[in-house]
């Protein structure tokens, strides 16, 4: 096959094939088609008929790994953990990678959240079966199995994960509630929680050190959160809120195409990315006082870009958090090997839609000091 072809096979399988939910089981997959009626467009039908394949193999494996680490992994106790908050394209994933170049730190990978039910059993073949693009298709950032990774990929069993909306995107916002938990039923809280914790749990009996996470929607869950992980730590990142829409915007498009098994309504693309930021930034607004003093530290994605180790420090510093000293070589082996990224560019915004983000996110332009 030569490279035209080969590059021609790779994009029909990451449009209508590959799936970031490759992991759920054959219950919880078909749980999800009945709670849309099935309602599978046909140009996603491989896509569909690949997850009912790894849903049957995943089942199999699940009861296999249940049975191995079933009875260790449920007597293992969570160290407090460290999260990393921030919306979607708010410098989450930059953070991450560079927190996570602490040896004090575990944090999930892409492998692992996508096999929550299996990866204790099957990690070890990770090279062989991880599927997944070489670079995010976003934005271009490296992806290989042991990447970190947001943990809320794991949850999506529960079938209460707002990352479901890009799956059937034309009953997508009935997933909103599932950005802050907020009436929802105790039933369905008490499963995305327990799955959260399990998955946990097998991070922590695997390497028995504090969890370094990040998951965008946990920036609107922090009271949940906290009744969980009362000793838990918390970092928020904001960044340019028209940056962020525009970043945003492209990653939805590219979710909805490696994700999706229903062609999305790409004419309400705007208004629910505006609407879903203001569900998480209300919420974040109002629980923000409930971490603890000493718990929580802000940063800004532009001052971390400009000066990442000195801000990475500031970190350590304001969350009493020993190692930086440590850790600090790794860190500056880590941006040597980014130097040559180069970050995506934009236009600029209709004029019209600017006021629109202007007004709904007002109070994220005037907490952070952003221009509107």
């Amino acid at each position: 096959m030569d490279a035209l072809s080969a590059e021609r096979l790779r994009i029909f399988l990451v449009n209508w094939f590959f799936t970031s939910l490759y992991g759920l089981t054959l219950g919880e997959y078909l749980g999800l088609l009945r709670k849309h009626h099935f309602a599978v467009a046909p140009a996603y039908w491989p896509r569909a008929t690949f997850m009912a394949g790894m849903g049957v193999l995943n089942s199999l494996l699940k009861q296999y790994e249940n049975r191995a680490y079933g009875q260790e992994v449920a007597r293992t106790r969570i160290k407090p953990p460290l999260f990393i908050l921030g919306h979607w394209r708010s410098g989450t994933t930059y953070l991450h990678n560079l927190l996570a170049t602490d040896a004090q730190f575990a944090y999930p990978n892409i492998y692992q959240v996508l096999n929550p039910h299996t990866f204790l059993s099957t990690e070890r073949y990770s090279k062989i079966l991880f599927m997944a693009p070489k670079t995010r298709m976003m934005d271009n950032v490296h992806l290989d199995a042991g990447v970190p990774f947001e943990d809320e990929f794991a949850t999506c069993g529960t079938l209460h994960s707002p990352f479901l909306t890009w799956v059937f995107p034309r009953s997508g916002e009935q997933y909103n509630k599932y950005l802050t938990f907020t009436d929802v039923p105790e039933r369905e809280v008490a499963e995305w929680t327990a799955a959260l914790t399990l998955f946990y749990q097998k991070l922590t009996w695997k390497r028995d050190l504090p969890l370094l996470l990040k998951s965008p929607p946990h920036t609107s869950r922090i009271k949940l959160l906290l009744e969980l992980f009362p000793d838990a730590r918390f970092i928020h990142i904001h960044r340019n809120p028209y940056v962020v829409f525009q970043s945003t915007k492209r990653q939805t498009q590219v979710s909805l195409r490696t994700m999706g098994l229903q062609h999305p309504e790409v004419q309400h693309i705007n208004e629910r990315l505006i609407q879903r930021y203001k569900i998480m930034y209300d919420a974040f607004f109002e629980d923000r006082s409930l971490i603890p003093v000493g718990h929580f530290h802000e940063v800004s994605f532009e001052e971390l870009e400009k000066d990442p180790v000195g801000e990475i420090e500031k970190i350590y510093y304001h969350l009493e958090t020993p190692g930086f000293d440590a850790m600090q070589p790794s860190l500056q082996r880590y941006l040597e090997s980014t130097a040559d990224y180069r970050k995506n560019t934009y236009p600029d915004l209709p004029s019209s839609l600017r006021a629109e983000i202007a007004q709904a996110w007002s109070r994220s332009f005037d907490e952070w000091g952003y221009v509107k």
